[in-house]
């Protein structure tokens, strides 16, 4: 049996794979392999020299340094993680189930994609009537579009302190009963007429 290239063999040792080779039936490369070892022509002196050298040096620096091969750290990890006793295990489906289990996410991928598109026209109509506004303070006003221009200013809106509105968490409507909410306490207002 022939050994296996140092690459081979290394792969297979990561991925712990058995280094027992046994064709069923010869294969072209091991029949060329075998009429080629059997010309008793005499390689030249380079050719022996290269031939004879392995492909690489590694384990004979490791060798001298008197360790054992270095292992990646990532791979052991990944075998770590992919083979332990708590990783659950890949579901399979047979062919019923994973054709509903695709329906159904399809379904809600459209519907969401569907609420998507809603907000984005809502946020765009409002846009659109914001801007509408705007023109028409600008051009229909009879003052030349000088309130326009002063409601443009952007100059002094923080003067002294930050807006009221970013003082509590922005939501779309009030709150339902009314009140301020400070931390998690309703405060309810109270009007004392005196």
């Amino acid at each position: 049996m022939r050994s296996l290239s140092p690459a081979l063999a290394s792969l297979a040792n990561v991925f712990r794979i058995s280094m027992s080779l046994a064709p069923v039936r010869p294969t072209a490369s091991r029949v060329c392999h075998e009429v080629l070892a059997r010309r008793t022509q005499q390689p030249g002196p380079i050719t022996a020299a290269v031939q004879s050298a392995p492909f690489s040096s590694t384990s004979t620096l490791e060798g001298r340094k008197n360790r054992g091969p270095n292992v990646d750290k990532r791979i052991t990890l990944i075998r770590y993680f992919l083979y332990h006793p708590l990783t659950p295990r890949p579901l399979r489906f047979s062919r019923n189930r994973y054709l509903r289990h695709w329906t159904i996410h399809r379904a809600w991928q459209l519907f969401q994609a569907k609420q998507r598109r809603g907000r984005e026209l809502e946020l765009e109509r409002q846009y659109q009537s914001m801007q509408s506004a705007c023109e028409e303070l600008r051009t229909g006003a009879g003052d030349g579009g000088r309130l326009f221009r002063k409601s443009m200013i952007k100059k002094g809106i923080f003067t002294d302190m930050f807006p009221i509105e970013y003082g509590r968490m922005q939501t779309d409507y009030p709150l339902p009963r009314g009140g301020i909410m400070i931390g998690s306490v309703l405060r309810r207002r109270t009007d004392k007429c005196s």
